[in-house]
C-alpha cells in the first residue's frame, strides 16, 4: 500500500487584502501539517484573491503576489509538504492565472490555466491569457528579487505534471474541469494519480449537485484521486463562493467540507491508498488500450516521496454520503454568510431594513435573523475570529459577547415599518410580530406628513393636486402618487441608517438592505430610487416562488412562525387606497403572475430566447390551455414592459447572485437599456406566426370535420346495406 494523506482548503479570501490572505493561507498550511498531510491545496488565485478583477491589470497586484509567495517560501511553511498556491504570473508580455507548486522552500513548477472562464459572472479573458503550448514546458526566469531570496534562478512553466518517487501529481484549474476535453483525461492516461483543482466557484441555487457529479465523473471511469479546493465567502462583490472542498477517489467522495460557513479557514483531510487507483485502472481494458497510444504530456522529476508505507494505525478514508442543502437552506445560509462577511469587512455597525410586512422584506429580515443565529452558534463552537468580529460590531464591553441571537439582533439590526394611509393594520402587525421574533430594534413611522408636504409644494408650484385612480385621477397621477411614497421611504431609510446609531450612542453607520426580488427586477415592477435602492440586497436574484418556499421553511426551521401568515397573504405594494371594491395586488398591477415571470426570465436568459423564439417555446408549453394568439399577447406584454423598464437595472442595488436568470446589468446580464419597446420587426414576425397557426387550425378543423362526416356516412351505409342483405355493402 502507498498511503497518502491530502488536505484541501476552503479559504475566505478578500480581494486585494494581501495581509489577510497570507494569514489565512498560513493558517491552512499549519492545520494541514497538524493533520499529517503531505499535500495542501488552496483556492484559485488565493494570494491576491479571486475577485480582484481590473486590479489584475496592475503590476502592483502581480508584484505583491510574488512578495507574499517569497514570504511563504522563506519561512518553514512548505517544509515537508507540497503546497499549491494560486496567483497571477507574467511571462514575456502575457499575464497568466497560475498554480505555483512549492516544496521545501523551492518552486517545483508553475502551471498556467489552459481554459479561462469567460461567461456569466466571469471575465477572465479580460485579465489573463490562456496557455496554449501543451507540448512542452518552458524555462521561466524568476523575478530577480525572488531568485536571489530563494537561490533559484528558473522554474519549469507550462502544462505538465510532477513525477515524485512514489506517485504522479498534476493540476487542473477550475473551468478546465467543465470543458468538453478536460486535462484530467489525458493526465490519467499518462499515469497521473492525483489531480489538484484550485477553484473560484460561486454559489448558485441548485448548482452544487452539478459540480459534485462532475468531480465524481472525473475519476469514476478512469480512476484517480481528485482534490477540489474553493474559496468560501464574500471577497468584495456580489458573489458568494460556496466552499465545499472535497476529495474524490475512484468516483467516491471520501471527504467533503461545508458549503456555507462563517469560518475563515476550513481544511478537509483524507487518507488515501493510491494502490486502489492502479488496481481500478488495471481492470479497465479500454483504459489500458487508450493509455498504450496516449499523447505524451511533459513532466518534471521531483526526487521526493510523499507516501507512507502500510501501517495498521492509519485508517483509510471511506466513501461518505454527499451532503446537499435544500434550496430553502441555501437561501438562508448563503445570503446569511454573505451578509456577515459584508458587515464585518465594511466597517458598518449593523443593518437597517424597511420592513413592510410583505414576503420580500420579511425574507430579508429572516435571512438577517439566520445570520445572527449562525454567529452565535459559531461562537459557541469556539471560533475566536467570529467572536472578535461580533464583539466589535455589537459594541460589547467588559468581556461580554453574543450568546443569544435575539439579543445580538437587537444590537445590530434595525427594522422600520414606514406606514401610510394606504397601509393596512394587518401588514403593520405582521412586521411588528416578525421583528419581535427575530429580536430587531423595531420602529413604526408614518410618512403621511412628508407625503402631504410634497403634494402641497407641488400644488403651490402648479396649482394642481394629483388624485389616485380610484378617486378619479389619471394613470399618470396614480403612478406619481405611488412613486412619491416609495421614494420618501428610500430617503428616510438612509437618513435613519446614518443617524440612529448616533442617537443610541453607537459607533459607525448602518447598511440599508434592499428587498426586491429577481422577478420584479426583470419586469421592472419597482420604483427607481425607492426602497429597492439600498446598499446591498440579499434576495435580488432570488425568485418569488423560491422566496415563498423559503418563508414556509423558515417559519419552522428558523423559529419565526409569523412567516407562515406572511407567505399566505397575497402580495401587495399598498401604495393605493383600499376600497370595498378595489384592493391593490402585485400580480394584477404587473399583468402577469410571478410564476409566468420565472418562465419568461429563464427563457430569456438561460435559453437565450428573443420574442419570437420565446413565443414558439411557449406555444408548446402553454398550448394546452392558451391559443397562439393568447400566448403572443403575453409574450408581447412581457417584452414591452421588460424593455421600457430595463433602464432601472443600471441602478439596481448590488445583490447576492443566486439565480441564473438574474437581469443584473453590472456584469451578468449585459444588454442595452434603451429599447424600441414596440419591437416592430419581432412582434410582426410573431403576428405572422399566429396567422399561420390560425390558418393551419382552420384547415385542420375543416379536414377533421370532413373526415368525421365521411366516417359517419360510411358507417350508416354499412348498417343499411347489411339490413338489405347485399353481400357487397361493406366495401
Amino acid at each position: 500500500m502507498r498511503l497518502l494523506k491530502v488536505a484541501t482548503c476552503s479559504l475566505n479570501q478578500w480581494a486585494m487584502d494581501f495581509d489577510c490572505n497570507a494569514k489565512l493561507i498560513k493558517e491552512s498550511i499549519a492545520k494541514a501539517k497538524e493533520a499529517g498531510a503531505s499535500i495542501r491545496l488552496g483556492p484559485e488565485l488565493e494570494i491576491p484573491g479571486y475577485g480582484c478583477e481590473d486590479h489584475f491589470l496592475e503590476l502592483d497586484t502581480v508584484n505583491h503576489s510574488w512578495e507574499c509567495l517569497k514570504d511563504l517560501l522563506l519561512g518553514d511553511w512548505t517544509d515537508g509538504i507540497l503546497c499549491s498556491f494560486g496567483m497571477p504570473v507574467i511571462i514575456g508580455q502575457e499575464r497568466y492565472n497560475c498554480q505555483v507548486f512549492c516544496l521545501n522552500r523551492k518552486i517545483l513548477m508553475i502551471r498556467p490555466k489552459l481554459c479561462l472562464a469567460n461567461d456569466g459572472n466571469y471575465r477572465e479573458l479580460r485579465w489573463f491569457t490562456a496557455w496554449k503550448r501543451r507540448d512542452q514546458l518552458v524555462d521561466f526566469q524568476l523575478p530577480l528579487e525572488i531568485s536571489q531570496a530563494l537561490g533559484q534562478k528558473s522554474v519549469p512553466f507550462g502544462y505538465g505534471f510532477m513525477k515524485f518517487q512514489d506517485t504522479a501529481i498534476a493540476a487542473e484549474v477550475c473551468e478546465e474541469l467543465y470543458t468538453s476535453d478536460p486535462p484530467h483525461s489525458e493526465l490519467a492516461l499518462n499515469g497521473v494519480e492525483v489531480i489538484m483543482n484550485a477553484s473560484g466557484s460561486h454559489h448558485q441555487l441548485r448548482k452544487l449537485d452539478y459540480r459534485v457529479h462532475t468531480l465524481i465523473g472525473a475519476t469514476h471511469s478512469r480512476g484517480g484521486v481528485y482534490m477540489y479546493s474553493n474559496q468560501q465567502g464574500c471577497d468584495g462583490s456580489r458573489l458568494y463562493y460556496d466552499g465545499c472542498a472535497c476529495v474524490v477517489v475512484n468516483g467516491d467522495v471520501v471527504a467533503q467540507g461545508s458549503q456555507f460557513s462563517l469560518k475563515d479557514v476550513e481544511v478537509v483531510v483524507a487518507q488515501i491508498d493510491l494502490d486502489v487507483v492502479v488496481s481500478l485502472r488495471g481492470s479497465l481494458s479500454s483504459f489500458q488500450e487508450q493509455a498504450s497510444y496516449k499523447t505524451k504530456v511533459p513532466s518534471v522529476e521531483v526526487p521526493y516521496s510523499l507516501c507512507l508505507p502500510f501501517n495498521l494505525k492509519i485508517c483509510v478514508s471511506l466513501p461518505l454520503k454527499i451532503k446537499y442543502h435544500t434550496p430553502e437552506e441555501e437561501i438562508a445560509f448563503g445570503p446569511g454568510c454573505w451578509l456577515w462577511d459584508y458587515l464585518r469587512r465594511s466597517g458598518a455597525s449593523g443593518f437597517l431594513l424597511p420592513l413592510s410586512g410583505g414576503a420580500d422584506s420579511s425574507s430579508v429580515a429572516a435571512i438577517v435573523g439566520c445570520m445572527c443565529q449562525l454567529v452565535v452558534k459559531e461562537i459557541a463552537n469556539g471560533d475566536e475570529q467570529v467572536k472578535a468580529d461580533a464583539i466589535r460590531i455589537g459594541n460589547y464591553k467588559d468581556g461580554q459577547y453574543p450568546i443569544d441571537s435575539r439579543e445580538f439582533a437587537k444590537r445590530i439590526f434595525y427594522t422600520v415599518f414606514m406606514g401610510s394611509e394606504n397601509s393596512s393594520e394587518m401588514t403593520k402587525s405582521r412586521a411588528k410580530v416578525l421583528a419581535d421574533e427575530i429580536g430587531s430594534w423595531h420602529l413604526d413611522v408614518s410618512i403621511d406628513v412628508v407625503v402631504s408636504a410634497f403634494l402641497s409644494l407641488f400644488q403651490t408650484l402648479t396649482g394642481k393636486r394629483p388624485q389616485y385612480k380610484v378617486d378619479g385621477g389619471s394613470n399618470i397621477e396614480n403612478l406619481s402618487l405611488q412613486n412619491i411614497q416609495a421614494r420618501i421611504r428610500m430617503v428616510l431609510a438612509f437618513m435613519l441608517a446614518s443617524l440612529l446609531p448616533w442617537v443610541h450612542g453607537k459607533p459607525g453607520f448602518y447598511l440599508v438592505l434592499g428587498s426586491s426580488n429577481v422577478d420584479e427586477g426583470l419586469r421592472g415592477y419597482l420604483t427607481k430610487y425607492d426602497c429597492s435602492s439600498a446598499d446591498i440586497n440579499p434576495i435580488g436574484s432570488i425568485s418569488k416562488q423560491d422566496l415563498r418556499a423559503f418563508l414556509r421553511w423558515a417559519a419552522i426551521h428558523l423559529g419565526y412562525p409569523s412567516l407562515k401568515d406572511i407567505e399566505a397573504a397575497p402580495p401587495t405594494a399598498e401604495l393605493e387606497p383600499q376600497r370595498s371594491n378595489y384592493s391593490q395586488l402585485d400580480e394584477v398591477d404587473m399583468g402577469m403572475t410571478y410564476e409566468e415571470l420565472s418562465v419568461y426570465g429563464r427563457l430569456r436568459k438561460i435559453f437565450r430566447c428573443g420574442p419570437v423564439s420565446m413565443f414558439q417555446n411557449l406555444c408548446y408549453r402553454w398550448g394546452a390551455k392558451l391559443t397562439p394568439s393568447q400566448v403572443a399577447e403575453k409574450v408581447k406584454y412581457f417584452f414591452k414592459y421588460y424593455s421600457i423598464n430595463r433602464h432601472k437595472m443600471t441602478v439596481l442595488t448590488p445583490s447576492y447572485h443566486a439565480e441564473s436568470y438574474s437581469p443584473e446589468d453590472n456584469r451578468f446580464d449585459l444588454r442595452q437599456f434603451l429599447y424600441n419597446a414596440r419591437w416592430p420587426y419581432q412582434f410582426r414576425k410573431i403576428d405572422e406566426l399566429v396567422s399561420e397557426l390560425d390558418a393551419q387550425d382552420v384547415k385542420d378543423y375543416a379536414a377533421n370535420d370532413t373526415m368525421a362526416a365521411t366516417s359517419h356516412g360510411v358507417s350508416g351505409m354499412g348498417v343499411a346495406a347489411a339490413g338489405s342483405g347485399n353481400p357487397k355493402a361493406g366495401f
